[in-house]
């Protein structure tokens, strides 16, 4: 077994992975950017070492800083959670190369799987059925719109080297196929570095359901049971649950062909076989070479601790168990607590928690690295935590959920939550007829007036002890004597034993600064498109003195990994364009004003 790895990720998943660890008795090295000094993964770790600024590449895609950090901390192997790089095949190669354990599957089944036209043939190899559509990519407009004849619409236009609702736009008419087209091929190439697109019939409404995958090097392929991760927004996932609510015909078939599939490609680690069910039918959607976010409900039910499995393949230790060890029991599901206002189309909310406290009790399980006074920044995703509960049947999950939710407080960025525990009384929620269409319909209902909620159930922590709500505090930052010092990249946990009377405590933080000093957000009037969130401007699709019409797209903005299509909300003609390519704006910053 290894003596130390190094954590290639950020946030949650790395917390995840060095609680394992430190169980395992492996010794743990974090990295991190500028900004997450004061993470939490920075402090739990052995070791922790800055890989540079708060863009991800310049720090967590940092390929040749990653490899300097392992080589110089004396890691024998490099976890890379999920995200950033973790199914990148030339990093598992790089890793192999630098004489250290890549924790994941082998490179060519990164490769095979990774690419989705590439999984799309292997599938067909291995008699799984996948979703109608093409095998080759499209690469034009014309070929878009001979796609949309050949398979039906809707039409959904995908990333072959993309994943997680990335690169994937959906046309419902032949008109909508160039706007779908172009984003696509634009997400591809800024997420991907791959812009190939190809396309498939969109099933509107199938349940996204996915299978658990676990190999080891030894030719044993077993799974851990499925997961419904039906309720999305974005083609992004909200609510998973397992087990999935499916027939029996569905269970078995996509339970053999995930077995087989694995076989198929030589597969030795963890790994999910996502596929979408309409009716008694299944179709392979793709395969993610990775831990996915959602692994902590199939943990739950099976009892397996799926980050300490992988650890242990990649050591080359043989499973221990075949399929019948494996015993499913209860129901489990997992929220996503992400900084987003479902209130304004699930735009996300970049800014800092004043307030923190978790739900606990029996059953009742919180993945977070947050804490009061943590930032959540624009540079990387919006997720805050990770909610998880068990219980032995589906409805009490649900209630259990709901309590967990009313308990749980965070306040200073609008989150999830609330539509979480909305969701927990929905009828479709609660007889699981609900599929990937579901949760959008359900909030434009629920915030048709677009009034924001409040963060949670509760505006102010609760003091069970005294029966009452209490003034919110802020979490406990540690022992004034420990300092954090940094040498050379490195940081070092200093204790201080003789301090100075009169001087400010070791650990007092300085107020964080605030987010997007950019371009300051400006008076709006009825004239101007504005940016309803803080990111960085990718494209400016229209000049001035242009005529557009309503609903033209006039600009592309990203925030949160989230591409963002800004349209005219009237006709009329360009007067100005106030920003260009490249610039960061906050929420409510004018990009386009339109004059008559």
């Amino acid at each position: 077994m290894f003596a130390k790895i190094l954590i290639a990720n950020r946030g949650e998943i790395a917390v995840r992975i060095i609680r394992t660890a430190r169980e395992m008795g492996i010794a743990t090295v974090a990295v991190y950017s500028e900004p997450d000094r004061d993470a939490a993964h920075v402090t739990m770790a052995d070791e922790a070492y800055l890989l540079g600024p708060a863009s991800p590449s310049l720090s967590y895609l940092n390929i040749e800083k990653l490899l300097e950090v392992a080589k110089r901390s004396g890691a024998e192997a490099i976890h890379p959670g999920y995200g950033f790089l973790a199914e990148n095949a030339g990093f598992a190669r790089d890793v192999i190369g630098a004489g250290l354990t890549w924790i994941g599957p082998h490179p060519d089944a990164i490769d095979a799987m990774g690419d989705k036209l590439r999984a799309r043939q292997a599938m067909a190899k291995a008699d799984v059925p996948f979703v109608p559509g093409g095998t080759a990519a499209i690469d034009d407009l014309a070929g878009a719109q001979a796609a949309a004849k050949a398979y039906g619409r809707p039409l959904a236009l995908k990333a072959s080297g993309g994943g997680g609702g990335d690169g994937l736009k959906v046309a419902r008419t032949y008109d909508e196929n160039e706007s779908a087209f172009t984003t696509a091929k634009r997400e591809a190439a800024a997420y991907f570095k791959n812009d190939v697109v190809y396309a498939e019939r969109y099933l509107d409404n199938p349940k996204h359901v996915e299978l658990q995958i676990l190999a080891d090097k030894h030719g044993n392929v077993v799974h851990v049971g499925e997961r419904d991760c039906s309720l999305q927004r974005r083609h992004q996932k909200l609510w998973e649950e397992a087990p999935a609510t499916i027939s029996e015909r569905v269970r078995t078939g996509m339970r053999e062909a995930g077995i087989r599939a694995a076989r198929a490609i030589g597969y030795d680690s963890v790994g999910t076989i996502e596929c979408l069910v309409a009716g008694d039918e299944f179709f392979f959607l793709e395969m993610n070479t990775r831990i996915q976010v959602e692994h902590t409900v199939s943990e739950a039910i099976s009892g397996l601790d799926l980050i300490r499995e992988q650890i242990r393949v990649a050591a080359g230790e043989p499973l221990g168990f075949a399929q019948d060890d494996i015993a499913f029991r209860g129901h489990a599901i997992e929220g996503r607590v992400n900084a987003e206002d479902p209130s304004q189309n699930f735009r996300p909310a970049p800014g800092t928690i004043a307030s923190y406290r978790e739900p606990a009790g029996l059953g009742v399980r919180v993945d977070s690295a947050a804490r009061a006074g943590s930032t959540i920044s624009a540079d990387y995703d919006s997720m805050i935590a990770k909610l998880i509960v068990w219980a032995p049947t589906r409805p009490q999950a649900i209630a259990r959920l709901g309590r967990a939710i009313d308990e749980y407080v965070i306040e200073g960025v609008p989150t999830t939550l609330p539509l979480l525990r909305a969701l927990c009384d929905q009828p479709d929620v609660a007889d699981a007829t609900y599929g990937t269409a579901t949760l959008e319909a359900f909030a434009a209902e629920k915030y048709a007036d677009g009034k924001t909620e409040a963060a949670t159930c509760h505006p102010e922590p609760f003091d069970w002890a005294q029966g009452k709500l209490r003034e919110a505090k802020s979490r406990d930052e540690g022992p004034a004597e420990v300092v954090r010092v940094e040498v050379n990249d490195k940081l070092f946990r200093v204790r201080i034993l003789d301090r100075p009377s009169g001087g400010a405590p070791a650990n007092a933080r300085k107020a964080p600064p605030r987010l997007g000093t950019k371009k300051r957000a400006g008076a709006a009037s009825g004239n101007d498109v504005v940016s309803p969130m803080h990111g960085a401007v990718v494209e400016i699709k229209v000049a001035g003195g242009d005529a557009i019409v309503e609903g033209q797209v006039v600009a592309v903005v990203e925030a949160m990994k989230m591409m963002n299509e800004l349209r005219a909300h009237r006709a009329g003609s360009v007067a100005t364009v106030h920003v260009a390519a490249g610039e960061t704006v906050e929420a409510g910053t004018p990009i386009v004003t339109i004059g008559d």
